[in-house]
């Protein structure tokens, strides 16, 4: 009867394995995906989760929209603002004036990694906030103000 390997440590084992390949492979952006490792290893949805979540206390990783793991490098700066603000900082970041179109919602839930129904309620906020006109189906959000960027020390 062959031996069987103890569940205890194995999720160690597996992030020691995925932080190797991380290390090694310079082009990772994204841990495989959770079922990928679990037949590569032969183990259970359970311990393929600890395993990434070990490389998340450790700094290698981080959950994203879509149950997919991103991969963090020393260096990489991650921006936490909320999203109603990262889309308010389209306008002064591509360079946009007082009526040119702004991205669509399908253009900015790609750029910025989350669902399209997220970025229609940021837009919807900046759109009460005055900064946008309304868009709606068919029709192209414009510019209505540029938003003041204050300076923080």
């Amino acid at each position: 009867m062959p031996q069987q390997a103890s569940p205890r440590g194995t999720f160690q084992k597996i992030a020691g394995a995925l932080r190797t390949q991380i290390d090694n492979d310079k082009e990772m952006t994204e841990l495989p995906p959770v079922s990928e490792v679990m037949d590569r290893y032969d183990v259970s949805r359970g311990v393929v989760l600890r395993a990434f979540q070990a490389l998340r206390r450790g700094g290698a990783a981080e959950p994203v929209p879509g149950g997919r793991w991103r991969v963090l490098r020393p260096g990489d700066g991650v921006d936490r603002r909320p999203l109603v603000e990262r889309v308010a900082a389209v306008i002064t970041d591509d360079r946009l004036k007082v009526g040119a179109a702004f991205p669509s919602a399908s253009v900015l839930a790609t750029r910025f990694g989350v669902s399209r129904p997220t970025v229609t309620k940021a837009l919807a906020e900046l759109e009460a906030a005055g900064l946008l006109t309304g868009g709606g189906q068919g029709k192209v959000r414009t510019v209505r103000a540029v938003p003041n960027r204050e300076e923080r020390s």
